[in-house]
């Protein structure tokens, strides 16, 4: 490789053939992150997993009276026999038949729905895996406006009032711990699970009798969970406060809290949703919980705050640049050289690098990220720069492929930390390098020392011809003759 042009097309070669492994470490990466993610979810479920509250709803059966005119046999009551005319027919006689029959339920949400949620923390291991569970304990105040059923039924409809039941959709039963309490006018009344038979397969329910004299209900009960925490905005004004010990909160939902103090003691978060704020009706004939569930829901997850499987996955990606600049570092500092480095010497310095990234992660799962990251990059440098004083014999120029390195690994830190400015900070590095490359090459021969051919193509050109100096030198010889 005399040519500096063709060691630099090689060395890009390498480059680009060091995608392979780091392709393949991209999917141990990802194979472990599965194993991680279906290792959390089985945990999760056997805490009681992700929660959902929707409710309280109540519903109130429907009858209307409804008269049918209809015919029957007339008997003959001498014989017990259907009685026949003249002609031998039967006779029928008519008469009208009035029957109670069910109409759709009626389904009304709170007016006023204030809830509070504290929510105490604790994290639950699993080999190398480490899930954050938590436990509630949920309030909940509110009033229903049964005066307005009268708006949506026809003038023969009547409700129910006796059969009216109090629902509250939980994501899972399993989940609820301790004692679940209903009052009614400070009355307590008693709960039961709901059945898959009652159009909910998981819930509680109360059948609280005639709720028009029902002013305030109180709901207190206390669940397991995982992962995430969500409440439905039922009322016609809806009011959440959350609170926790848990200090790395992140809000999602249809409703972001209207305002949160976060700190390293847990967080609380409040949050006042009017009805016009969401597009579910306070009083219906069909059951408007499922759209509550997937319209107007506003929580919080609970979530790890050092994900190093998404940094790992992301320094292999990075890798390809870091590898490149490396390997550009090494092409600049040995181009002097009587024997520039070997492409299998540049495949194992490219090798080295794609390594680190199993090495990090690999000690991430025991340590935490932040001491494999230092212990794996310090290895990989220490590893590189002996490689290059004794295997590339840089001599002193050793020092400044360490010094890339520190900058390159540091630079990589920055990234992984914050992916906001992971896209800024590699984007600059490449600039930064092609342009001190550049700078550094601005003089380089990149053809190499001629050949005795090629010297005598230079005399006359790339198509045969000799170039102006020559034929110049030419004419002026033949003038002095």
């Amino acid at each position: 490789m005399r040519s500096a042009g063709f060691r630099f097309l090689i060395v890009g070669l390498l480059a680009l053939f060091m995608y392979v492994p780091l392709g393949l470490i991209s999917d141990v990466v990802q194979s472990r992150a599965n194993y991680s993610d279906d290792t959390i979810a089985v945990l999760s479920q056997e805490w009681g997993g992700s929660q959902l509250f929707s409710g309280p709803l109540l519903r109130i059966p429907v009858t209307e009276p409804v008269t049918y005119d209809r015919r029957r046999e007339v008997i003959d009551p001498s014989t017990n026999q259907s009685l026949r005319d003249s002609d031998g027919s039967i006779v029928y006689e008519h008469f009208q038949e009035t029957i109670i029959e069910e109409r759709p339920a009626l389904f009304l949400y709170p007016n006023e729905f204030d809830i509070r949620i504290d929510v105490t923390t604790q994290e639950r291991q699993r080999g190398v895996f480490v899930v954050p569970v938590y436990t509630t304990r949920v309030q909940a105040d509110f009033d229903i406006p049964v005066e307005r059923a009268r708006e949506v039924l026809s003038d023969q409809e009547q409700p129910d009032w006796e059969a009216a039941e109090l629902r509250v959709f939980l994501s899972a039963n399993r989940a609820l711990r301790g004692d679940a309490r209903l009052r009614a006018n400070q009355s307590e009344v008693a709960l039961e699970p709901l059945s898959a038979g009652q159009g909910q397969a998981n819930g509680i329910f109360a059948r609280i009798g005639d709720p028009r004299e029902i002013q305030a209900y109180s709901l207190e009960m206390g669940t397991n969970g995982a992962q995430d925490l969500r409440v439905a905005a039922v009322g016609r004004t809806s009011r959440l406060v959350i609170r926790s010990d848990w200090p790395h909160p992140s809000f999602f939902g249809d409703f972001l809290p209207d305002g949160s103090e976060i700190s390293d003691d847990g967080f609380e978060a409040n949050w006042t949703i009017p009805h016009l704020a969401r597009t579910l009706p306070q009083i219906s004939r069909q059951n408007p919980d499922i759209a509550a569930r997937k319209i107007a829901t506003m929580g919080v997850r609970f979530l790890q705050p050092n994900d190093f499987y998404q940094k790992a996955y992301r320094s292999a990606k990075y890798g390809i640049l870091f590898i490149a600049l490396t390997f550009l570092t090494i092409l600049l500092l040995d181009r002097t050289n009587a024997r520039p480095a070997h492409p299998v010497q540049y495949l194992m310095v490219g090798l080295a690098q794609s390594v680190f990234v199993l090495v990090m992660l690999s000690y991430a799962e025991q340590i935490g990220f932040a001491a494999a990251y230092g212990a794996a990059s310090g290895a990989t440098i220490l590893l590189l720069t002996l490689f290059g004083a004794t295997a590339l014999k840089l001599g002193r120029r050793t020092a400044v492929l360490t010094g890339t390195l520190v900058v390159l690994y540091v630079v990589l830190y920055m990234i992984l930390r914050s992916a906001d400015y992971a896209l800024i900070a590699g984007s600059t590095l490449a600039f930064v390098a092609l342009a001190g490359t550049m700078y550094l090459t601005r003089n380089e021969d990149w053809y190499g020392p001629a050949r005795p051919a090629e010297a005598e193509g230079k005399r006359r050109g790339w198509f045969g011809r000799k170039d102006g100096a020559e034929r110049g030198s030419v004419d002026v010889k033949a003038k002095e003759d």
